[in-house]
């Protein structure tokens, strides 16, 4: 007996526990004539099992909703889980708010006292009674039992077991984790009788789940039952109408589950494990959470890795509009022109931003997607996307930048229109914040519905389907290659196999005569001239036959092939022949800029000039390409003049080609360039950026000018041990600080080489060498970038 009343004691004080209030308050009916006040938390309805409750719930300072929630001991009152709400978006005041159960049968709630904020428009000549049932459903009915009104018709962003989702409810999200207002996601029947989820914000709206490109038979979903019905029974089944089915992971008899649409706008169903005290998460809608429609917000992108949180980042020149709520998006920091030359394109692999396209326009090159986007006014970026199988790319203007997201996985790029002014300040300007994610659970596993067996075959099959066709269109194109019916779209295209011509090794060793006439020659290989069978002039290049040679050719034919400027050599194509790579370039007239310094054929006019151009196309490489290129060797042999001496830079096979938003990151295998033009990065192991290119350039005007090469002897003593390609830099810099401290002016006379024989004009001239000694500063940060060379060159000019 003892034993037993110890018992006793022992349920009644965990009894108390579980409800810390007095028992004329433990009920769970109300009846006509009596309200639950704000200023009474303890005033509460408690189903008959003890589960649920229902009463007040502060949701913020001097804030409360009427609203049911999970009665769990272990949880304090700010953490209670909320399965239905009345006022969600219009919450009362602390003092004097109530909910009344008046005689006439209507359930009102009344903010201070004084205002109707919601009412249920019910009306009986019988009494009735407000109840909280086991079920978590709170039902105002008649004492004969007839139901006048109950919560489960109106869910908020919860359902129980049994509680049914029709085609007059939906369910809607939280604005955030701790806001319970209407969020922006809604689980609701369409007019095609589909479970939907559906992104609803204040500018635009989208479908996003099922997958918005799956046809309704393709997501195994069927539109002939008129029902509009879904549940989710207690063992953790939800189904609906339109054959859609899921199974909770751990099916089978739980204590407590529910399923809820979170803030971040997937739908979950929550298990209560008892011995952790905690919900978990036993299945869940969609399993890349940045495939949720605008999940980041506008003008940003979502990135995920698995068994990590979401990430959201602010595209370059852009900044987060609301530092607490991603929702807000991010808005650019700048003012976008609608003249096409004051815009360039950054572009950024492997994202994607799904919908608000312009429009769609298939089989479209890189440039014409990138001019078609700088001739419409309101393009802010375009989705450009190749497709191996098919041969051809698409391209996708945007208008509205939501839905970005990062994945490996897809193939295409994204090209984002700024101003060109200063378009490489963006680039390291991308901003990254953490996401929360729902804190209430952790995901157990997931159980895969039946439509992924359907998905499964129809993924093997479009597989197999696109294999064959990869095959036909490779036999096709081979076909079309030895016949030599190359189309004309395929010189712009984007990639190096349908981008240029593919010779044959007989044809180019025919055009060259055996490879007899040599015009150049380089680490990578030798440059012969020849002629084409369409008698064009071409010089072929000839790289040499080793790992490193192909590694060239792979980074010329990849890299040429996504430019295209007046001050690049132009490629016209390839052969890639067993160990045999060669490239085919454009014919040169007067070769280059170093078979030419020491002659006679160069004029100070044409020296200034051929500067200007070879700044125009380093600058391109750097900041107007849609990719951004080092070239990383610039020297007077990789400046070619054509019949009238307009300078075009040649030779990428050492190029490097970089993120533009990884900068800090870049690395080189191996040090690239040639002694006496390669900046002290290469040396000092410092970060490789475009400013080693800026470098190189300052010592080719200073060749240009001075006539004396990088490495040759000048009339000064190294005797601090310095590198010998800052001999020449030294040189010019003692004379420069010579006359300024001994007021001389002739000090540029001593300097200009003499084959110009005094013909020049002082002010360009001296402006050459000025911008020059910037470009070769030993401190990269100082240097300037190639557009700011030809502004100041440009103003020189101007001036003259």
């Amino acid at each position: 007996m003892e034993f037993i009343g110890k018992q006793v004691l022992f349920l009644l004080l965990s009894l108390a526990y579980c409800f810390p209030f007095s028992s004329a308050t433990l009920r769970h009916t109300t009846g006509q004539g009596t309200s639950l006040t704000v200023e009474k938390p303890e005033e509460v309805l408690t189903s008959p099992n003890g589960v649920f409750s229902a009463g007040f719930h502060s949701v913020g300072g001097n804030a409360y909703c009427f609203a049911v929630w999970f009665n769990h001991p272990s949880l304090q009152s700010r953490n209670r889980t909320i399965v239905w709400m009345v006022n969600r978006d219009q919450p009362v005041n602390g003092r004097r708010s109530k909910l009344s159960l008046l005689k006439t049968g209507n359930l009102i709630l009344t903010d201070a006292g004084k205002f109707t904020v919601w009412e249920t428009n019910t009306l009986s000549n019988s009494s009735v009674q407000l109840s909280l049932n086991n079920t978590g459903n709170l039902v105002l009915h008649a004492l004969e039992g007839v139901s006048l009104w109950e919560s489960f018709l109106f869910p908020t962003d919860t359902l129980l077991p049994q509680q049914l989702l029709t085609r007059n409810t939906k369910l809607v999200s939280s604005r955030s984790q701790s806001t319970y207002s209407s969020g922006f996601y809604k689980l609701f029947f369409d007019n095609d009788n589909l479970l939907r989820l559906l992104y609803d914000g204040p500018e635009s709206s989208s479908l996003y789940w099922f997958d918005p490109w799956l046809g309704n038979w393709d997501a195994q979903r069927s539109t002939y039952n008129k029902s509009r019905i879904a549940v989710l029974d207690s063992l953790g089944n939800f189904s609906s109408s339109d054959n859609f089915t899921a199974v909770s992971a751990d099916y089978g008899a739980v204590l407590h589950r529910r399923l809820t649409i979170d803030y971040d706008g997937d739908i979950r169903v929550y298990s209560w494990k008892e011995e952790e005290e905690t919900w978990v998460i036993s299945w869940q809608a969609i399993q890349k959470p940045c495939t949720i429609h605008a999940i980041c917000g506008a003008n940003s992108i979502c990135s995920y890795v698995a068994g990590s949180e979401r990430k959201c980042s602010c595209l370059p020149g852009y900044n987060m509009k609301n530092h607490t709520d991603w929702s807000y998006g991010c808005e650019p920091g700048f003012d976008l022109s609608c003249n096409k030359k004051e815009s360039g394109f950054l572009q950024l692999s492997h994202i994607q931003f799904y919908g608000y396209d312009y429009g769609y326009f298939p089989n479209y090159t890189l440039h014409e997607c990138r001019t078609l986007c700088l001739q419409l006014c309101d393009c802010i970026a375009f989705q450009f996307t190749f497709f191996r199988d098919r041969g051809h790319a698409n391209c996708y203007p945007k208008t509205l930048l939501l839905n970005g997201y990062l994945s490996p996985d897809f193939n295409g790029d994204f090209y984002l229109r700024l101003p060109e002014s200063n378009l490489l300040s963006y680039t390291n300007s991308v901003v990254e914040y953490s996401l929360d994610c729902p804190s209430e659970g952790t995901v157990v596993t997931t159980v895969k519905s039946r439509e992924n067996g359907t998905l499964k075959f129809m993924l093997w099959f479009a597989c197999g389907v696109g294999g064959l066709e990869i095959i036909c269109i490779f036999l096709v194109w081979c076909l079309l290659v030895r016949t030599g019916q190359s189309s004309g779209a395929d010189k712009q295209g984007y990639l190096a196999a349908v981008g240029f011509r593919k010779y044959t090794y007989a044809e180019l060793k025919k055009a060259t005569k055996g490879f007899s006439e040599e015009i150049g020659k380089g680490g990578g290989g030798i440059v012969y001239k020849g002629v084409l069978s369409d008698n064009r002039v071409a010089a072929i290049k000839r790289l040499n036959e080793t790992n490193q040679g192909e590694g060239e050719f792979l980074a010329e034919v990849s890299i040429i092939g996504r430019i295209n400027h007046m001050n690049l050599i132009e490629m016209w194509g390839y052969c890639a022949e067993g160990k045999h790579r060669l490239l085919v370039y454009e014919y040169m007239e007067h070769g280059s800029l170093a078979e030419n310094l020491f002659s006679n054929s160069l004029d100070w006019k044409k020296r200034f000039e051929i500067a200007v151009g070879t700044a125009k196309g380093l600058a391109y490489l750097h900041e107007d390409c849609l990719e951004w290129v080092l070239h990383c060797d610039v020297k007077p042999q990789n400046i070619l003049l054509d019949s009238n001496y307009q300078p075009k830079v040649a030779d990428f096979g050492l190029s490097k080609l970089q993120n533009r938003g990884n900068l800090k990151n870049s690395s080189f295998s191996r040090i690239r360039g040639t002694r006496g033009y390669m900046a002290p990065e290469w040396v000092l192991d410092l970060p490789i950026t475009s400013k080693v290119d800026v470098y190189s350039f300052g010592i080719v005007v200073l060749e240009m000018v001075t006539g004396k090469g990088p490495t040759e002897g000048v009339h000064v003593l190294d005797c601090k041990g310095e590198t010998e390609h800052r001999r020449l830099v030294k040189w010019v810099r003692e004379n420069r600080n010579r006359a300024a401290t001994n007021a001389m002016t002739s000090w540029l006379e001593e300097m200009i080489d003499p084959r110009m024989k005094g013909k020049y004009e002082m002010g360009k001239m001296e402006a050459l060498v000025r911008v020059a000694l910037q470009c070769v500063d030993e401190d990269r940060d100082a240097r300037p970038t190639m557009s700011q060379v030809i502004e100041m060159l440009f103003q020189e000019e101007n001036v003259h």
